[in-house]
């Protein structure tokens, strides 16, 4: 049985100029000790997915239309309170995008640090900052001692984000989200963050689920692989498979798009088009206006995950029949 087992997920939000189908009938799993990786541009609806699981969708205007997500045993979707609090921040966690505005500029770090295990551990505060300096070296932290008690405007961007990642760890969560932890940092400490991840990873053996538009950084940390467009998976399997054998055409394109596979000197490959507004109704397939290979049957008949190959299903009229 998976860790966590997400079933036909909708999550919408109701806005005056329209419904926005942010998240439109998912299903993906996980299991103890493996590593997603979710997949695509701004927009499709992947962090919109991981807020649903942590309760953290502002309603209104968003609402959760169906779906279960089954963490363990207990439904993340329809909880009580009191279940929720005891699960997220203890055994689920989750790193944010940004970090300067993930941290209350006006608390020290000491106090954001501690306050998982003083609300989830009931541990003395002593016993806390003495895990809390211990968890800062753990994530390359120098001088932990003094630095402890820094405000987060005091720390570079690439030290507000290791703080998140041990603020997340602290508790030893059996499942880690990471929303794109890496995406406003340089290539260095990029490689720094994830190598600290996957670290982690195998000292504590959780679960990972690794939000991102970056398909390079997929391919080192990931197991599986999902690919989401337009609030739908489009293409999901084992990263290998996903990477040499690719088939739903939006996949094709992203892997297109990664600058260090183009030839030196030549033009950079970008997908033509803009993603779709997902307040209108999509005909056919949601990519239909920006692939080369549509044809008139894409833009009028709606492509389900095809059944065919159970480890790699895709949403692909044309790659279904074996046209392209």
């Amino acid at each position: 049985m998976p860790l966590l087992a997400v079933n036909d997920l909708r999550t919408y939000f109701h806005t005056r100029n329209g419904i926005y189908r942010a998240v439109d009938g998912i299903d993906f799993s996980v299991e103890r000790g493996e590593t997603l990786g979710i997949v695509g541009e701004s927009g499709c609806g992947k962090s919109v997915t991981c807020y649903s699981l942590m309760g953290l969708i502002p309603q209104p205007p968003g609402r959760i239309e169906s779906g279960t997500a089954l963490f363990d045993g207990v439904d993340l979707l329809h909880c009580t309170p009191k279940q929720a609090r005891a699960i997220r921040g203890k055994r689920i966690a989750m790193i944010f995008q940004d970090p300067m505005t993930s941290l209350n500029p006006y608390l020290r770090i000491s106090e954001q640090l501690i306050e998982p295990l003083l609300i989830h551990e009931k541990i003395s505060r002593k016993a806390a900052l003495a895990r809390g300096l211990e968890m800062m070296t753990a994530v390359g932290i120098n001088d932990a001692e003094k630095r402890i008690h820094f405000y987060p405007h005091e720390f570079s961007g690439g030290m507000r984000q290791r703080v998140m990642i041990a603020m997340a760890l602290i508790t030893k969560p059996e499942l880690l989200i990471a929303d794109e932890p890496t995406t406003a940092l340089d290539v260095t400490v990029q490689a720094q963050i994830l190598e600290l991840i996957k670290k982690m990873q195998r000292e504590l053996g959780m679960a990972v689920i690794f939000i991102t538009h970056d398909l390079g950084v997929i391919s080192g940390l990931c197991d599986r692989v999902q690919v989401m467009y337009a609030g739908k998976v489009v293409e999901t399997g084992d990263t290998r498979t996903i990477f040499y054998q690719p088939k739903h055409p939006y996949t094709r394109a992203l892997q297109r798009s990664i600058p260090s596979l183009q030839p030196k000197g030549s033009e950079l490959y970008t997908i033509a088009g803009m993603p779709p507004d997902l307040s209108k109704p999509l005909p056919g397939c949601s990519f239909a206006p920006r692939c080369e290979f549509a044809t008139d049957r894409c833009r009028t008949e709606t492509p389900a995950l095809s059944a065919q190959n159970a480890d790699h299903p895709h949403a692909c009229l044309r790659a279904q029949t074996g046209e392209i």
